[in-house]
């Protein structure tokens, strides 16, 4: 058994839930928020079989695209005045992030 974690944009987060359910694969959706640009994502977490790993990550691929965003100016590296940007910055955002993780045991009660 396996641990899908996936991180995904907060716009990609209702098509990709919509057809990981589609496909019969349940899903525990968290909110959280991204540590570099303090935006919202989403948090997936999708306990699968082995062999259904590659049909997860294949549907979290189609569904979550990167996309490009332009940024206020912002620090950085903490709040220090060496680390600041003047001026808007375009960044990629989006995608997803994905983590796979063994599991030792699961139990559903």
């Amino acid at each position: 058994m396996k641990l899908v974690i996936a991180v995904v944009q907060d716009q990609d987060s209702g098509a990709l839930t919509d057809t990981l359910m589609d496909r019969g694969f349940r899903a525990t959706k968290l909110a959280t928020t991204g540590g570099f640009l303090r935006q919202g994502n989403t948090t997936l977490l999708i306990g699968v079989q082995d062999h259904e790993v590659e049909d997860v990550v294949d549907i979290v691929k189609s569904t979550c695209r990167s996309r490009m965003q332009m940024m206020p100016p912002i620090s950085i590296v903490g709040r220090s005045t060496e680390s600041y940007i003047g001026q808007p910055v375009e960044v990629p955002i989006g995608g997803a992030t994905i983590f796979v993780l063994d599991v030792a045991r699961f139990e559903r009660v």
